[in-house]
């Protein structure tokens, strides 16, 4: 929570284009506690949060890292309540090449990031993954809560917002399904970095991503924060990892109970230790 909190102040000072010096003096305090807090030396006060996302014009919430009520910045927030899983609840493909790939021969750390309704975090927990998730919506946590349970195993969920949460550990997997399009095509090189960063020696980064084709119409959910990727560009933010794959799909979709189509880039990407970049020496 420190590191999220003391990337959270310098991103958003920078965003509104105010100096250490300039967030000091308003908030009646020396730069070098500014400082401080974007280093992660020290925290602000409790008392300050609220005026420092005043000056950020965001929200408490989003300073800490996630959105706590907010349902309206989800469209799934309401297409999620009900008792029926929207996304079923067997695993994606894409679980089953984790499983090829990086098998649990030993303790393996997994991220799922916006889990939805935690039908793939609660196979790799099943598969015997240690399996932290997280996502923006009420529901969607509720029902990863209660498919876990009904699984009888552990999944650590929690709620988050995509754009606003960084990570404070490092994992052997990061895997989002869905979900990169709603982060913001200024905040891709930040997030993606910060992803990369904490991903363990021989982890791997599996994560899929819409992207924008001209003879492929616009979905018909109504998703006001979204931002199709363009195609192969997920690949650049990884040209020094090791690509177990890489591909680009057209699917059918009837999720929404009208039948379209998506385009997408699926990737598999291995962080290569040291020791095994200078094997071929």
């Amino acid at each position: 929570m420190k590191n999220i909190i003391s990337g959270n102040i310098a991103r958003y000072r920078k965003e509104s284009g105010i100096t250490q010096e300039e967030l000091a003096s308003r908030l009646n305090i020396t730069y070098q506690a500014v400082s401080k807090w974007e280093t992660g030396q020290s925290l602000p006060d409790i008392t300050a949060l609220p005026k420092l996302a005043q000056i950020f014009n965001i929200s408490v919430d989003q300073l800490l890292g996630f959105n706590a009520g907010n349902a309206s910045i989800s469209y799934y927030e309401n297409v999620y309540n009900n008792s029926d899983y929207y996304w079923g609840v067997n695993p994606s493909a894409m679980c089953l090449k984790i499983l090829a790939l990086k098998p649990p021969e030993k303790r393996i750390k997994i991220l799922d990031i916006a889990c939805g309704e935690g039908k793939d975090a609660v196979f790799f927990a099943r598969c015997g993954y240690d399996v932290d998730a997280f996502d923006i919506t009420v529901k969607g946590i509720d029902k990863t809560k209660r498919l876990a349970d009904k699984a009888r195993v552990n999944v650590n969920v929690f709620k988050a917002n995509i754009s606003d949460y960084r990570l404070d550990k490092k994992y052997d997997i990061l895997y989002s399904s869905g979900a990169l399009h709603y982060i913001k095509p200024e905040l891709r090189s930040e997030i993606i970095a910060d992803y990369r960063k904490h991903t363990a020696e021989d982890g791997l980064n599996v994560f899929n991503v819409f992207i924008n084709k001209p003879f492929i119409a616009s979905p018909p959910e109504d998703e006001k924060y979204s931002y199709f990727w363009q195609s192969g560009e997920l690949l650049t933010h990884y040209h020094d990892w090791f690509i177990e794959d890489f591909s680009e799909i057209i699917f059918d979709c009837n999720s929404s109970g009208i039948g379209h189509q998506h385009a997408m880039n699926v990737m598999y990407a291995k962080k290569m230790s040291l020791l095994n970049t200078r094997s071929g020496d």
